[in-house]
């Protein structure tokens, strides 16, 4: 008999998830607006924390989005520059293997649209909180569980239609209330966490289809997946007209980004409320000095 196994469920195949990103690294100026936004929120939330951050890693998959906000705000001279360090292999799959940044050697983590594919999302945070220096701030961005929840729906329906089953397609996203639990559970202090919903309008559903396999976020689900066939992708883009077309005709696609943020402990922190820590302000937590409107 043989013994269990252990650690996390496999739920996203690492090798396939780095080859769609090889892929993609061409294409992804075409299609980085979603990443772009979520690195001007991460620099805003840098320019309101007035500290400094002597040395800033940044392990995004598709990294120096963050760098580049940040040039000509204030911000940037409190923060020393931000490394992209790292082989894809290693940007690609959080937690797959271990941080190429050694233990307590950083001020401040940024991780943009990667963790929403790891394997073990609690190890993976860990790691990161690990790597910090005491009192060293993670940043990151990922998709959560209302992204693509239109093309989600249409693509099981069709494969079911045509194929007379159904294979999953679409990442299951982490639920964005979440998001500040996970960050306490991997050992960080004043964790918070905040949902950016967006509807991004398309001409049809094989404009968006482009823009994904631009991101290098189609499917990397482990385990055999059976090509969609021209009939299977046929019958999915008319039912999302036909169930989601706006007056116009372009539909829409929801992407829910879920932003966390969170502190390596350290004890001149100030000490949240009991089970409270999970809920309180961004700006508290952050230590954001209060700018208030004459």
């Amino acid at each position: 008999m043989s013994a269990p196994s252990s650690g996390p469920p496999i739920i996203f195949d690492a090798s396939r998830r780095v080859h769609r990103l090889a892929r993609a690294q061409r294409l992804f100026p075409q299609a980085d607006f979603l990443h772009r936004r979520a690195a001007e929120d991460a620099a805003h939330t840098l320019s309101a924390i007035l500290r400094e951050f002597p040395r800033g890693v940044d392990l995004s998959p598709h990294g120096g989005l963050v760098a580049e906000a940040l040039h000509g705000m204030p911000a940037a001279e409190r923060i020393g520059a931000i490394e992209s360090i790292g082989s894809l292999d290693e940007r690609a799959a959080p937690g797959a293997a271990p941080l190429p940044v050694a233990d307590q050697s950083a001020d401040l983590i940024i991780n943009l649209f990667g963790l929403h594919w790891a394997n073990d999302l609690p190890g993976a945070l860990a790691q990161i909180r690990r790597a910090l220096r005491p009192d060293g701030l993670f940043i990151g961005s990922l998709f959560g569980a209302a992204t693509l929840k239109e093309l989600r729906g249409v693509l099981t329906e069709a494969e079911l239609e045509v194929r007379g089953g159904a294979q999953a397609r679409i990442s299951p996203f982490a639920d964005g209330f979440d998001g500040a639990g996970l960050l306490q559970r991997a050992g960080f202090a004043l964790p918070v966490s905040d949902v950016d919903r967006v509807t991004v309008r398309y001409r049809d559903p094989f404009s968006l289809m482009r823009d994904l396999r631009a991101m290098g976020e189609t499917n990397v689900l482990a385990g055999q997946i059976k090509p969609l066939s021209r009939d299977i992708l046929a019958r999915a883009a008319a039912l999302y007209v036909e169930r989601h077309a706006e007056a116009d005709g372009r539909i829409p696609a929801t992407f829910e980004m879920v932003h966390l943020a969170g502190w390596a402990p350290h004890e001149s922190q100030q000490k949240p409320a009991k089970r409270g820590s999970a809920k309180m302000r961004l700006a508290d937590a952050l230590g954001v000095k209060e700018v208030t409107d004459e």
